[in-house]
């Protein structure tokens, strides 16, 4: 089964929303593929007056942002601290030298996320200053941000209590064909993860599974079809690996995209429900 780079990978020499990971957008950061500019940029924020209020959001909310670098090999965790003028003020991260290696990176490729939709925007450099007597990163406002509020990109992670299992028709290494009870780890109007891969299945990025089989309790059958975008191995507290595969949906008719997005608001429901009787 091939193994998959634990970081994204992003391009450097391109703007903002070319360079875009699909399995950012999609909550895996393994992933590697790039996303259309042409799709995706009646998302894209060009304007002053309409990227301030998404990042004073992102202050009020004191949403962490994760600022990748160099080619996507190293990380920062931070947080806006502040917006001054065209420039905006963030927190330093916890590690002395990933911080140093962050000023010296000519852009920084930044997630985070605002009321549960996906934020992002490319920084080009950043400086070290004084404010208040701590030290800072201050840097240029970002050029463009791109705000995804489309709802197949809001993932929801499945109770433990209340699993969901997919049949999906696979090969197997000795040629074989074999329809596999799969259990889903999270579930979107886009797509979904498998997270009990055996290692007897023959699987690679870009694979396509057709005819796949999910029955979602008090809602109904969706049928579609399958395209593996990412592929992660995971390790329990036990010590056992397990194989990660995150898979976008192809050929699902309209009413049963919709079935889904039902299914996913009756569980979210269900879940705030439960919560507010616990508080």
């Amino acid at each position: 089964m091939p193994q998959t780079n634990s970081s994204p990978t992003v391009n450097a020499d391109s703007n903002l929303a070319p360079s875009v990971a699909a399995g950012i957008v999609a909550g895996t950061p393994a992933a590697t593929a790039i996303l259309s500019d042409d799709e995706y940029s009646k998302f894209l924020l060009r304007h002053k007056n309409e990227i301030l209020p998404v990042l004073r959001g992102l202050i009020t909310h004191v949403s962490q942002v994760t600022m990748f670098f160099n080619e996507g090999r190293d990380m920062v965790l931070t947080s806006i601290v502040r917006i001054d003028d065209d420039a905006i003020v963030l927190d330093l991260g916890p590690n002395s030298d990933l911080n140093r290696k962050a000023l010296e990176a000519p852009k920084l490729f930044c997630i985070t996320q605002l009321d549960k939709v996906k934020i992002q925007f490319l920084l080009r450099g950043l400086t070290l200053i004084d404010d208040g007597g701590r030290q800072a990163f201050k840097t240029p406002l970002p050029e463009t941000v791109l705000r995804l509020q489309r709802r197949e990109y809001f993932r929801l992670a499945l109770p433990i209590t209340r699993p969901l299992s997919m049949l999906v028709p696979m090969k197997q290494l000795d040629g074989t064909q074999k329809t596999l009870d799969l259990q889903v780890g999270d579930l979107s109007g886009g797509g979904l993860a498998i997270v009990n891969l055996p290692l007897s299945v023959q699987i690679e990025i870009g694979m396509e599974f057709h005819g796949c089989r999910l029955d979602l309790p008090e809602i109904g059958l969706i049928t579609t079809g399958l395209r593996v975008c990412s592929l992660m191995d995971t390790r329990t507290r036990g010590g056992a690996t397990l194989h990660r595969a995150g898979c976008e949906f192809f050929n699902l008719p309209g009413p049963q995209a919709t079935l889904i997005q039902r299914y996913i608001i009756k569980i979210e429901r269900e879940r705030k429900a439960r919560e507010s009787g616990m508080a």
